[in-house]
């Protein structure tokens, strides 16, 4: 069967399926990017320390990168995953209002919230999205998919603090937990489950069935695939690492009052910087890229942990780490779909997203934990730092071109 030539024209059903994935993901990641403003009243009603609202939101970031959401998709179809999470996402932040105790905050927040997240973000609504979109425009879709997560971060922090202090925390937990459920209408602007053969709305026909599994265990024999792997760890533990911690990083400097509003700068410039490196991605060699932006992420955290914390360095500081936040995702999806194609993006993607989330495991628990042993982030800086640096090096030997599959050359030829 001889494929159709890929357009570049895109269909009523493409951009709704563009729009309610941009806004799913808006949601999802604008109310997950709030989480470390709920740290200082969840704590204090509990009576624990750091460390015990670190590891939920450590379970919540594990949960969140299993890699089995792509294999649901595939089995099931994006619509139904998605709608499915967020349920469960809405489930898991009423749960954490309902049970107010440390296996409550584990269950709920930790558990649902992730398997929620897992469901609801970027593996899921990008592996829809690549078998509607032409090559030539994957790098700028997915640009503006996660400049919509930016969007999140700008407008929901900010909401959610205000939430906590006119209401408290439990009723503003109720309120997200209502915007979560939108997602399940959402859901609806999805394509179902693709049969092979299938036409899709970007007139290409979908890629011959290949053995799932044996295309994965090929997939992790390729040399550029394991550098993404590991790399991505680094973007997982930054990510987390600010985010949970952060909002009360400048509550011990005397600027909690301005928590919501550094969430929401890093919000405002991940907005420009998503669509920018999506639109760099289809231009320049996306390995450089890559390295830049974990290099220059180094630089930043070096610079802020040295200078003294005040409303300007904080503010400066999130704008320019809101420049490279999520960055990395348009351009590591990019190149999974340049290294194996669109057909299995959702998976294999899937399994570097899980790689991120071990290190925000890690961002989220262990630099808590070192909070509470030493009374100081500083450690935690430090491994941040040298994390920038192997993220800089790791992805510079990485090949941007198609890998060599032999599974599929000889399904091919049969």
């Amino acid at each position: 069967m001889s494929r159709a030539e890929p357009s570049d024209r895109m269909t009523r059903a493409v951009v709704v399926a563009i729009i309610a994935s941009a806004l799913s993901v808006m949601l999802s990641a604008g109310i997950r990017q709030g989480f470390g403003l709920f740290l200082t009243p969840i704590t204090a009603e509990l009576g624990v320390g750091r460390e015990t609202f670190g590891i939920a939101a450590a379970i919540s970031n594990l949960m969140f990168g299993v890699p089995v959401m792509g294999f649901l998709a595939e089995r099931f179809g994006s619509r139904l995953v998605l709608g499915t999470g967020g349920a469960i996402y809405a489930a898991g932040l009423l749960l954490v209002t309902q049970w107010v105790a440390t296996a409550g905050l584990i269950t709920g927040l930790g558990i649902l919230v992730g398997i929620g997240l897992a469901a609801t973000t970027y593996v899921v609504v990008l592996g829809a999205l690549v078998q509607l979109v032409s090559p030539r425009q994957r790098g700028t879709v997915f640009g503006i998919i996660t400049a919509m997560g930016s969007a999140g971060f700008l407008v929901m922090p900010p909401v959610a603090q205000w939430l906590v202090d006119t209401y408290g925390w439990q009723q503003a937990i109720r309120i997200e937990a209502v915007l979560i459920l939108s997602v399940v209408l959402l859901s609806l602007g999805l394509p179902g489950k693709q049969k092979k053969g299938q036409q899709t709305a970007a007139g290409k026909v979908m890629e011959p069935e290949v053995p799932l599994w044996s295309f994965v265990r090929e997939g992790f024999t390729k040399p550029s695939y394991l550098l993404l792997v590991s790399g991505f760890v680094v973007c997982g533990f930054h990510i987390a690492f600010i985010g949970t911690h952060l909002p009360v990083y400048l509550e011990d400097n005397g600027i909690g009052h301005i928590r919501g509003a550094a969430l929401a700068f890093i919000g405002a410039f991940n907005l420009v910087g998503s669509l920018t490196f999506g639109w760099l991605a289809d231009r320049l060699p996306r390995r450089f890229l890559l390295s830049f932006i974990y290099g220059m992420r180094g630089v930043i955290l070096l610079i802020y942990l040295l200078t003294p914390i005040t409303v300007g360095s904080t503010l400066l500081f999130s704008a320019a780490m809101g420049l490279l936040w999520l960055a990395t995702v348009p351009v590591t999806s990019g190149t999974i779909a340049l290294l194996f194609g669109p057909r299995y993006l959702a998976i294999m993607y899937g399994f570097v997203f899980f790689s991120h989330q071990v290190g925000a495991f890690f961002g989220a628990w262990w630099s808590g934990r070192v909070y509470d042993a030493t009374g100081s982030y500083d450690l935690g800086f430090y491994v941040a730092i040298a994390l920038g640096v192997y993220g800089l090096l790791v992805h510079l030997p990485i090949r941007e071109k198609p890998v060599e599959m032999k599974l599929t050359q000889a399904h091919a030829a049969a």
